[in-house]
C-alpha cells in the first residue's frame, strides 16, 4: 500500500537520535572516489574531485506528503518504516543516518550544444548507497539545500516540481521506461522564492523534498569533467569504479573493457528513448548533464508527454525557439550527447575507430529498434517490406491534424480484420481534437490508410481478440498529461492530496482499463491549451 500523511506540526519536536529503520549500509562511491578536501559549503570550482560532502539543511516543519511502499520494499524498508519518525527525519534531511556522509556529485555538461563547464548537483544531495537483494540503491534528495555546485541557486525546490518529479519517475517505471524511482515526496515547511516564468514576478512557493532512488546518479557529465580538466588519472578511476560496481557482466580488461563499457551505455541509452517515442515522452532538457550512465530518465523538469502527435513538440520554454529537444529530435540528441560522452572517453582509449564504430551503429540499430516498436503499437508481428511505408504515412497523417496520440493508438486496438477504412476510422475519430479540420482529403487519405492497415492485419495469424490483448500491452491507455499534474498541484497547494492519490493509483497500472479513471482517458481540455503547467514549463523549480 501507498502512504498519505501530513505529520502533526507538534510530532517534529519529538525527534530523538536512537534509529529503529534500519537500512544496510554501504560506502562504495564516497570511499573509493576522490572527496573534495574543502569541507565549507560555498559555491566554488572544485578540482580533482568526484564529489563534496556536504549537509541538507534542516527543514523547518518536515511532513510527509506521500511513499512509495515499492519502492521502500525494495531498498529494504517495511511499511511500517514509511510511517516512522526516522523515515520522516531521514527523507526530509532533518537528521543524517548513522555511518553516512551525504554528498554532492561534481560534474559537468553540455547545455542546449554548448559546453557549460562544472555544474554539479546543484540542488541535489545524496545520501548514501544501500544493498538489498543484491542490488545497489543510491538514495538522493532533491530540494534539501545548497551544495558547492548551486551557483547562484539556493538548493531548494517547490511543492509544483516537486509532485511532478514524485509521479512521473514512478508513472515511467509502470509504463515499462527506464527511469529513477521516486522513494517519498515531503513538505518542508519552509517557503521558497521562484519566479515561475521568468519573467520578474518571483513569489513564495512551498517547499518540498523528492527521495530519488536510482543504481548511482552517475552521468555523462561526470566523465566530461575530468576529461575536459585533462585528470585523466581521476577520469580512469571513475570509469573504474563505475564498470566494477555497475556493469559486472562486463569481463574485458584494459582498452577492451572501456570500449565494452561505452557500447553498453550507447545500447541502454537507445533503448530508453525507443522508450520515450512509444508512449511519447519529452523529456525536454536534455544535457549531457541530465544522461545517465545507466540509460535510466533522469532529472524530470519541464517534461511533457504528447497531446496531439506533434514531432516537433517541446515542453521546455526555454526551448521554445529553437526546439533542440523536441519529441522527433530526442533519438538524434542522444547520438550527440553520445559523442560527447566518447571525447570524454577517448583518453582511456586512445583510438576513435572503435568509439566510431558504436557511434555509426546507433542510427541504423535505432532505426530498426523504432520501426519493431512501432510494429507492435499497430499490432503486427511478422515484418513484411511494406511495413515502413504503413509507419511513415502513418506518421505525416497523425501530424496533419491534431490527433491525440495516446487515445489513437489505444483505441486503434479495437479495429478488427473486417472493416472498412470509413469503419476503422470511426474507431479512433475520438482522437482527433477538431473534426471540422477533417476534409475531404484528409479524410479520403485516413481512409486509404485504414484500407491498407485492415489488409496487413489480415495477413497476420492473430486473432483480433489476441490482436487487441498484444496491442494494449505497448500503447498505453493513460499517461501522466501535464494538466493532470497541474490539477493535482493546484490541489496540493490547498493541503488536499487527494487527486495525488488518485492519479498515483491509477498510474500504476497504464494499460489496465479501470473503469473507475475512465475520465483520465481523455483528450486535454481547451482550457489547458495554453494555461501555465499544462503545456509548456519552465525550469523554474
Amino acid at each position: 500500500m501507498e502512504y498519505l500523511c501530513v505529520i502533526p506540526k507538534k510530532i517534529s519536536i519529538l525527534y530523538n537520535s536512537r534509529f529503529i529503520m534500519k537500512l544496510h549500509i554501504q560506502n562504495k562511491f564516497t570511499s573509493q572516489l576522490p572527496a573534495d578536501p574543502t569541507v565549507e559549503n560555498y559555491p566554488r570550482q572544485v578540482e580533482q574531485a568526484g564529489f563534496s560532502y556536504v549537509l541538507p539543511v534542516k527543514p523547518s516543519n518536515p511532513s510527509l506528503i506521500h511513499t512509495s511502499a515499492e519502492v521502500a520494499n525494495a531498498i529494504g524498508l517495511s511499511d511500517e518504516d514509511t510511517i516512522s519518525l526516522d523515515f520522516l527525519n531521514v527523507f526530509s534531511g532533518n537528521k543524517v543516518y548513522p555511518e553516512t556522509k551525504p554528498f554532492a556529485l561534481c560534474y559537468a555538461g553540455h547545455q542546449f550544444g554548448n559546453w557549460a563547464g562544472q555544474l554539479g548537483d546543484g540542488r541535489a544531495i545524496n545520501l548514501t548507497e544501500v544493498v538489498h537483494d543484491n542490488k545497489i540503491f543510491t538514495l538522493q534528495l532533491k530540494g534539501a539545500g545548497p551544495t558547492p555546485y548551486s551557483r547562484t541557486a539556493d538548493g531548494f525546490a517547490v511543492l509544483r516540481s516537486s509532485i511532478r518529479e514524485y509521479l512521473c519517475a514512478e508513472a515511467m517505471h509502470y509504463l515499462g521506461v527506464p527511469t529513477t524511482r521516486s522513494l517519498s515526496l515531503m513538505l518542508s515547511g519552509d517557503q521558497v522564492v521562484r519566479d515561475v516564468l521568468y519573467n520578474g514576478n518571483p513569489a513564495y512557493e512551498k517547499g518540498a523534498i523528492v527521495c530519488r532512488v536510482a543504481p548511482s546518479f552517475i552521468r555523462f557529465g561526470s566523465f566530461e569533467m575530468f576529461a575536459s580538466r585533462k585528470d585523466h588519472t581521476n577520469l580512469k578511476l571513475l570509469a573504474d569504479f563505475t564498470i566494477k560496481n555497475h556493469f559486472p557482466n562486463i569481463k574485458e580488461e584494459g582498452v577492451e573493457k572501456y570500449i565494452a563499457f561505452f557500447e553498453e551505455v550507447t545500447q541502454t541509452t537507445l533503448k530508453m528513448i525507443v522508450e520515450w517515442q512509444r508512449v511519447g515522452f519529452v523529456h525536454g532538457v536534455m544535457n549531457t548533464d541530465n544522461m545517465s550512465i545507466h540509460g535510466l530518465t533522469i532529472d524530470y523538469g519541464p517534461y511533457g508527454w504528447l497531446e496531439d502527435y506533434n514531432t516537433g513538440w517541446t515542453p521546455n520554454t526555454t526551448d521554445n525557439q529553437h526546439k533542440r529537444y523536441r519529441f522527433g529530435n530526442q533519438p538524434e540528441i542522444a547520438l550527440w550527447n553520445l559523442y560527447q560522452l566518447a571525447n570524454a572517453m577517448y583518453p582511456l582509449v586512445e583510438e576513435a575507430k572503435p568509439l566510431e564504430i558504436i557511434l555509426e551503429a546507433f542510427s541504423i540499430d535505432y532505426e530498426k529498434e523504432y520501426l519493431i516498436m512501432m510494429l507492435n503499437k499497430l499490432g503486427l508481428q511478422d515484418k513484411k517490406e511494406s511495413d515502413l511505408f504503413l509507419v511513415g504515412t502513418l506518421v505525416e497523417l497523425l501530424e496533419r491534424v491534431e490527433t491525440d496520440m495516446t487515445i489513437f493508438f489505444r483505441n486503434l486496438s479495437t479495429v478488427s480484420k473486417e472493416d472498412s477504412g470509413i469503419i476503422a476510422f470511426n474507431a479512433i475519430k475520438e482522437a482527433c481534437y477538431t473534426e471540422k479540420d477533417l476534409d475531404e482529403t484528409i479524410l479520403k487519405d485516413w481512409y486509404d490508410w485504414f484500407e491498407n492497415y485492415t489488409i496487413r492485419i489480415n495477413e497476420e495469424t492473430l486473432s483480433d481478440t489476441d490482436r487487441k490483448v498484444q496491442m494494449n500491452k505497448v500503447n498505453p491507455k493513460y499517461v501522466l498529461r501535464n494538466y493532470m499534474a497541474q490539477l493535482c498541484i493546484d490541489d496540493a497547494d490547498k493541503g488536499d492530496y487527494t487527486l495525488l492519490n488518485e492519479l498515483f493509483k491509477m498510474l500504476k497500472n497504464p494499460y489496465d482499463e479501470q473503469p473507475n479513471f475512465q475520465k483520465w482517458f481523455a483528450k486535454r481540455p481547451d482550457w489547458a491549451r495554453d494555461k501555465v503547467g499544462c503545456s509548456m514549463l519552465s525550469c523554474s523549480s
